[in-house]
């Protein structure tokens, strides 16, 4: 039995096929904007050999144009329908199921080009107010009772009532027992 051994093709870059696809994992991460020359080289070699990649990353940066560049509401709307035609024209299966989250959620998307802001710090506190659920085995309204308590010590005039009381002390003392609450 003869054995042939195997030569890698090489490209005009002097890469293989397996060392342009390793390279050019970082560089489709990043706009084409912040590209070095290499990159810029390596990045037409790989689209050269995978037209398909070049669409795809197109469509991402495109996406990415849309929610960095634009402030009008209106105008995000008009950009994200020109957006999900071309995904539809693309026929990229992933990008399908983008555009539809899109398409079901835009008007809670819209809103994000109000005040450039996500509910991320409304997601934060819920998580903070989780916690406490779990740790302290108590209700979140008895946690907003505490914190109604508290903000009310905030307003009042008296600033050595809300050095007495901690917001911590509050919570023990609010559940220091379970069965106070049910």
């Amino acid at each position: 039995m003869k054995t042939v051994k195997y030569s890698a093709e090489f490209l005009e870059n002097g890469d293989t096929l397996k060392q342009l696809l390793a390279r050019s994992r970082y560089l489709l991460y990043k706009s084409s904007g912040k590209w070095t020359k290499s990159q810029s080289n390596r990045a037409e070699t790989l689209f050269q050999k995978y037209p398909d990649l070049e669409k795809g990353y197109k469509l991402c940066q495109n996406l990415s144009a849309i929610f960095n560049n634009t402030i009008n509401k209106t105008l995000a709307l008009i950009r994200l329908a020109k957006w999900n035609k071309k995904v539809i024209q693309a026929k990229f299966k992933r990008f399908n199921t983008i555009a539809r989250t899109i398409s079901i959620y835009y008007k809670n998307i819209l809103n994000y080009f109000d005040n450039r802001s996500t509910n991320a710090s409304a997601e934060s506190f819920n998580e903070k107010l989780t916690f406490l659920e779990h740790s302290l085995e108590v209700s979140k309204m008895q946690i907003f009772s505490c914190l109604e308590l508290q903000q009310f010590l905030l307003k009042c005039e008296i600033p050595q009532i809300y050095d007495l009381i901690s917001f911590r002390y509050m919570i023990f003392l609010c559940f220091q027992t379970k069965k106070d609450f049910t």
